[in-house]
């Protein structure tokens, strides 16, 4: 789904069930209601796929404000500190050239501060719900990764870039940063995705065009990235059954791999061990 600004992701659902008339359906990749763009949707025993396609890298366009902080990085936060240059005045515009270092510092693996208002859990609640209580929030450093990041305008106060980042990684929370690595603050004031892996949003369907015609992606579409497994019709039978399946051939792999059938079916997400495909999520269970 291409979604629009303003409904939240979990609208985005209710509106595809109600569409598709479809009682399991679920996403991945929250997006806030301030942001648009590519939106997963999984459908019936596909929402066991959640944890898979959540890996993918992901590619966003997205606009910063520079010169002012808000108390959730973006612009449906409080203001909380607008920064002051020489006597005082609006904080002092960087050049160009100090805008494509900074973000240039960033690529590459690196530790990333959560926003206080994100769905990270603390003591098992979502912080966000701690933040707007007035509890006072550090989260702690995750692990990520910018793959890309290339500035596409910059008439201050505003910085439009693209970035591609790995799974995890807060956007908002990278805009933030690159103020303060610029010494003007910033907060996120627009922001778009583009893709989701090999999935572009230009291939999405907006919500105005959703009905019972809606083309429907086949479920081996999104796991592209996984090593794959051709499996005969007797291996097709044992894995639907939750059975490992011997293959012949070796198979170096220490993550998921996809059982495929006939006609590129994708029949179950697993691992190797032993020469041995087991199965862990079933797409396509045996007949009874």
């Amino acid at each position: 789904m291409d979604k629009p600004v303003g409904p939240t992701s979990h609208d985005v659902v209710t509106r595809v069930r109600r569409a598709l008339r479809m009682k399991a359906v679920g996403h991945t990749g929250t997006l806030d209601p301030f942001a648009s763009g590519l939106l997963m949707i999984l459908l019936g025993r596909a929402t066991r796929l959640a944890q898979f396609v959540e890996r993918h890298d992901k590619t966003y366009l997205a606009t910063a404000k520079l010169g002012v902080k808000t108390t959730t990085d973006d612009l449906t936060g409080e203001v909380i500190e607008e920064e002051r240059g020489r006597a005082g005045r609006a904080v002092d515009p960087p050049s160009r050239r100090a805008v494509e270092a900074t973000l240039h510092g960033f690529l590459g693996s690196q530790k990333q501060r959560p926003p206080a208002f994100s769905a990270r859990k603390v003591g098992g609640e979502r912080s966000y719900r701690l933040a707007r209580r007035g509890v006072t929030l550090e989260l702690p450093e995750s692990d990520v990764t910018v793959h890309a990041l290339e500035l596409m305008e910059f008439r201050f106060p505003e910085l439009v870039f693209r970035t591609r980042v790995s799974a995890g990684t807060y956007v908002r929370a990278l805009a933030r940063d690159i103020g303060e690595v610029l010494g003007t603050g910033a907060h996120l004031t627009a922001l778009r995705r583009e893709a989701i892996g090999t999935l572009r949003v230009e291939q999405a369907v907006s919500l105005e065009a959703l009905s019972t015609e809606t083309p429907i992606l086949a479920p081996l579409s999104v796991l592209g990235h996984l090593p794959r497994i051709d499996l005969s019709e007797a291996q097709v039978t044992d894995v639907g059954h939750g059975r490992a399946a011997r293959i012949e051939l070796e198979f170096s792999s220490s993550g998921s791999v996809v059982g495929v059938g006939a006609g590129d079916r994708l029949i179950a997400v697993g691992r190797v061990e032993d020469k041995l495909f087991r199965p862990e999520v079933v797409l396509e269970p045996a007949e009874s």
